[in-house]
């Protein structure tokens, strides 16, 4: 898994990670905001008002209501809950900064693309109406090898944004708050998955409609609990999110800090993962309303960012703030692929900086231990520091198929032997850490539970929602006969990563590379049709006048 993860980082550290995304992200929001007037502000309005028109005449399978749900029950996942807190575990709190930024841009974004997509969009051999970024790219720009390229990625990127990390989070999530098996969790609902895509767009956007405002509401009565009982810490939680903007978070608590680089990359990463903007999935959802002009469906998805990030996203943020569990250590069982063992005796005031260049992988003083370690009743005796979860563990304890290890364990650049299991005080990240905030509030110990609700509702909407949008480009690529074939695959995945044979990181990091991996085309594209977006503009406005 070691060597798999690090393989996964390199990839990565030319994608997702790397400068040039983020800025190519930012750089095409930008240029749309001003070339199209400020678009998210001038027609946020319009959208409120068409949404809950019944479009009972127009093309379609769906309302705009259903459209915008099905849209937002694939963006409010995990992203919303471990996402969130995954960005502020590494970037700190200006992470939260950066997601509003790429949130406020990706609105213009989002506007533009499904615009183009509801524009663009055909029939398929069952007379249903579909469209997506591969639709735009064959027919607006004829570029139907771009359009495959597109399909192709989105395809891959449905198991690693809309499939492996939220069953994973739902089953850790689960385990930790009721004690479930995560195989039986995995189990039902991989069941419960099948059922719903059987039954293709109708009965997903049909389900997505009930549970979108369902799930939002027990997410925000949870949240707005901790908010209310840390009411004095909400005012320092928006100060520091932006004080650290530009010179960084300093070691605070279990904290090490984090430099702006990190907050830059991975709060437009986790901006993007959360809502979507660029990468050219929720045109696919879009394409299928009955609102009788384009540009008003577009007007509608301007407000999928503005509610899954700015309302959603910071209500996590300033939970996960507030309650100040994101500077302070918590038992846990420690996962390898986070994991390491160096030299010395190292602490967090005088160490931190080091290690903090150690985890990036610059030079560093701090150097893995490579050798014996005398273990007795679980304790080690050498004078090393066992790093995890991007903090100095401690009260770390060995255990050798769950007992207190005694003996000799040889540590070399190899992976450590499964058999021996490391727990310990250390930060926690994703899901883990939002549950925790929400232990904060009024509700106690009960908080978790409604993260845990929260998380199944969540994630299972975006489970089903992006079995569509693997549906469709199964179809463009190969045909509707096919799409079968993507199904059973697409479950098989949800099954495997939920039941605990995948680690979180790796699902995570996966994630984070096919996302790049489909956004960069579809920004591509719709830059080349530019033109044509302000002329479907113009063109809507004149018929609007008249």
């Amino acid at each position: 898994m070691d060597s798999l993860n690090s393989y996964i980082l390199l990839v990565d550290s030319y994608f997702g990670s790397a400068p040039w995304f983020p800025l190519l992200l930012l750089s095409i929001g930008i240029f749309f905001t001003f070339y199209l007037g400020i678009p998210q502000l001038k027609f946020f309005s319009k959208g409120w008002k068409i949404l809950f028109s019944s479009g009972k005449d127009n093309v379609g399978q769906t309302t705009p209501f259903q459209a915008l749900s099905t849209a937002l029950s694939g963006t409010v996942g995990t992203g919303n809950i471990g996402g969130v807190a995954m960005a502020i575990f590494i970037g700190g709190p200006a992470a939260l900064f950066w997601m509003w930024v790429t949130a406020f841009l990706g609105m213009t974004t989002k506007f533009v693309e499904v615009s183009l997509s509801h524009h663009y969009r055909e029939k398929n051999v069952f007379g249903e109406v579909f469209g997506g970024p591969m639709i735009y790219m064959e027919k607006g720009l004829n570029m139907k090898w771009l359009g495959a390229i597109f399909a192709f990625c989105l395809l891959i990127s449905t198991f690693g944004s809309g499939n492996m990390p939220q069953i994973d989070n739902i089953s850790s999530t689960i385990e930790s708050s009721f004690g479930v098996n995560p195989l039986l969790t995995s189990i039902v609902m991989s069941i419960l998955v099948a059922l719903v895509i059987i039954g293709g767009i109708k009965r997903i956007s049909s389900i997505a409609a009930s549970i979108v405002p369902l799930m939002a509401f027990i997410y925000l009565v949870g949240g707005l609990s901790v908010l209310i009982f840390n009411y004095e810490n909400i005012i320092p939680s928006f100060k520091v999110i932006i004080l650290d903007v530009f010179e960084g978070t300093s070691v605070v608590g279990g904290f090490l800090g984090a430099s702006f680089s990190l907050a830059f990359t991975y709060g437009v990463a986790r901006g993007l993962y959360s809502n979507e903007a660029g990468q050219g999935s929720a045109p696919i959802a879009h394409a299928t309303s009955k609102t009788k002009h384009s540009i008003e469906e577009g007007f509608v998805s301007i407000l999928e960012p503005f509610i899954d990030t700015l309302i959603i996203c910071t209500l996590t943020g300033l939970v996960i703030l507030s309650s100040g569990v994101w500077t302070e250590k918590f038992s846990n069982n420690f996962e390898r692929t986070s994991m390491f063992i160096v030299n010395g005796s190292l602490e967090e005031r005088n160490d931190g900086s080091e290690v903090l260049k150690f985890l990036s992988g610059e030079n560093s003083s701090v150097k893995n231990f490579i050798g014996e370690l005398n273990v007795q009743s679980g304790k080690i005796s050498e004078e090393v520091t066992i790093i995890n979860n991007r903090s100095i563990a401690e009260d770390v304890i060995i255990l050798k198929d769950n007992i207190p290890f005694n003996g000799k364990l040889y540590i070399d650049e190899e992976e450590i032997d499964p058999s021996y299991q490391f727990k310990g005080k250390s930060l926690v990240k994703s899901a883990v850490l939002t549950s925790k905030a929400f232990n904060k509030g009024f509700f106690g110990s009960y908080g978790e539970y409604i993260v845990s609700i929260g998380l199944l509702l969540f994630a299972f909407s975006t489970v089903i929602t992006w079995a569509y949008y693997g549906d469709r480009c199964t179809a463009y690529l190969f045909g509707e006969s096919s799409v079968i074939y993507y199904r059973i695959i697409y479950i098989f995945a949800f099954f495997v990563a939920g039941s605990g044979y995948l680690d979180t990181e790796i699902i995570w990091n996966f994630a984070l590379i096919t996302v790049a991996a489909s956004t960069l085309p579809n920004l591509i594209s719709i830059f080349l049709l530019r033109e044509k977006m302000k002329n479907l503009i113009s063109a809507y406005l004149n018929s609007s006048d008249d």
